[in-house]
């Protein structure tokens, strides 16, 4: 597949906001569980919280530049019965706004903010499984077409906003930095694991169409002479991202080191010098996210493409 930017742009900013209020709204438990000291003001709360809404809002603004007609936005959600694209829609904008409310309480004072903190939490874990189901359901990308891709939306979007969460509490609560950076830690190493489990999986696939197959003829040698345009096509463009083995190799490597590897050190390292390390390592890690995602769209490889091998 050929990654659009504005997606790639929905899906990382999108899920470290909401990794960050699964962040915040954990520590507004533990405190009052009596697991943590809570702390005098929802200042905390409050300010986390307008982080949220600001980096989901932005997703969902880049989000409209993947419209051909923006300005019909709103019939994707008529077919919430059936589609996770039009749940997503409806489920986003109400994160949002429950999230906004979340922030508002704790600024006010008001001890409505556990339920608005449970209604968020439980938007956000369906915001994370209806995106990745609009990749998982796709049967015939077999790159998708598995539990790992929305696993790996919880566990990467959650890894994220532990460390913006890190990185946030270093100036606002710094008490509470280090346990932040542990968790993020952890949750770097599990995505990690899992990213690792799709990664070989993929490489393992044993595609269900060959060229065989495609165009209904049983030779064992098959040669494509011609692309069968005199030029560019949509299936050519959308389908097909047009760069090389070895630079999808080099994009996997990229990604697999900046937002694993180098995070995880930079993480494991924050305890000195926690204002300076943790926003690093939350920049470096959004950075590697961004090519993991670049990654994710473009090893998804179209049955479409086994009539476009050749282009001349």
């Amino acid at each position: 597949m050929n990654p659009a930017w504005s997606v790639i742009l929905f899906t990382t900013l999108a899920g470290a906001g909401q990794g960050l209020f699964l962040a915040v709204y954990a520590a507004e438990i533990a405190a009052r569980g009596g697991v943590i000291p809570l702390p005098p003001d929802g200042s905390f709360f409050a300010g986390a919280s307008v982080i949220v809404v600001a980096l989901a809002s932005a997703g969902l603004v880049s989000s409209f530049f993947h419209l051909g007609r923006p300005e019909r936005a709103w019939r994707a959600a008529a077919m919430w019965r059936t589609s996770w694209l039009s749940r997503e829609v409806i489920v986003l904008p109400a994160f949002i706004g429950v999230s906004a409310l979340y922030g508002l309480a704790h600024y006010l004072g008001s001890p409505t903010s556990v339920a608005l903190g449970a209604l968020g939490t439980l938007l956000c874990l369906v915001l994370f499984v209806c995106t990745g189901m609009i990749y998982a359901c796709i049967r015939f990308l077999q790159e998708w077409h598995t539990p790992w891709t929305v696993i790996n939306y919880l566990m990467l979007g959650t890894a994220s906003g532990l460390t913006l969460a890190a990185a946030f509490s270093a100036f606002v609560a710094p008490d509470r930095a280090a346990a932040y950076a542990s968790a993020a830690l952890v949750a770097t190493l599990a995505g990690l694991v899992t990213r690792c489990i799709t990664l070989l999986r993929n490489a393992r696939l044993r595609h269900l169409s060959s060229l065989q197959t495609a165009i209904g003829i049983r030779h064992p040698r098959i040669v494509q002479k011609s692309q069968g345009f005199m030029g560019g096509s949509f299936n050519t463009r959308e389908f097909f991202h047009g760069r090389s083995r070895l630079f999808l190799r080099s994009v996997k490597w990229i990604f697999l080191i900046f937002a694993f590897v180098l995070p995880a050190l930079l993480l494991a390292a924050s305890s000195r010098t926690p204002q300076l390390v943790l926003p690093l390592a939350f920049v470096v890690q959004f950075a590697g996210l961004l090519a993991e995602r670049w990654f994710f769209f473009a090893q998804a490889n179209h049955p479409q493409n086994l009539y476009y091998q050749a282009i001349s």
